[in-house]
């Protein structure tokens, strides 16, 4: 009997790389550029993984809609003046080249669903040497952004695997909520942008405090038993 794919389904910012200085960086240059006042640098990091446009709309509610486009416009300007300036930091976080690696070598196949675009996706991965690991790439350009399920029914279409077969990780409330539309299992990585809390109560099955708590915690959600599932994965 063969045996059935699966899928680990990775967020990037806040999961992958810590790109919270990157993007408020970019996203103080935007405020500046349209004479706004600099927006709480908290409130940044909690709205990191929606759709640009609706991150900047949760930033400025009051305001309408064509601000709301001119201030993601001069974002994306900002951030993509700072790679190419090479001044952009987003180092992948500790552990993190490690656990992609006990996965694969596991036999899981290795994805990204991110509100980053996907230009940028691309950008970070090539430059961290981690761009092939992964089959499938999703981002918010061709279709809703978090925390609708659609990129990840996009990703078990190109990597042909079902929902069942597919853990989604990473360290928003909106990875956690995507992951239960879709059916999918979702484990929470305490690192991130969002509170542990928030985490279980948007529906995550694990809790990772580390990177190297990744692994197992994906596999013992598939039902493998490939790795010492004694070793870090805790059930909220």
């Amino acid at each position: 009997m063969t045996k059935s794919l699966k899928l680990a389904l990775f967020d990037c910012d806040g999961t992958l790389v810590d790109s919270q200085y990157a993007i408020v960086a970019a996203m103080n240059a935007a405020f500046l550029g349209l004479g706004l006042p600099l927006p709480d640098p908290a409130a940044v990091r909690r709205v990191v993984g929606l759709p640009l446009v609706r991150a900047v709309a949760v930033l400025l509610p009051d305001n309408p809609e064509r601000l709301h486009a001119a201030v993601a416009d001069r974002y994306r300007l900002a951030f993509a003046d700072a790679r190419n300036r090479g001044v952009n930091d987003e180092p992948l976080f500790p552990g993190i080249r490690e656990a992609l690696e006990v996965l694969e070598d596991a036999g899981l196949l290795l994805g990204v669903a991110t509100g980053k675009s996907r230009r940028g996706l691309i950008a970070t991965l090539d430059g961290h040497g981690l761009l092939d690991r992964f089959c499938t790439l999703q981002t918010s350009d061709t279709g809703p952004g978090k925390p609708h399920p659609d990129m990840v029914f996009r990703a078990l279409a190109e990597a042909g695997v079902e929902a069942s077969d597919t853990v989604v990780i990473g360290d928003t409330s909106f990875d956690m909520l995507m992951a239960g539309s879709a059916r999918t299992g979702a484990v929470g990585v305490a690192w991130g942008y969002h509170e542990v809390e928030e985490l279980t109560g948007a529906g995550a099955q694990r809790i990772c405090l580390t990177a190297d708590e990744v692994p197992a915690a994906v596999l013992n959600l598939l039902g493998l038993d490939l790795l010492d599932q004694s070793a870090g994965c805790r059930e909220p």
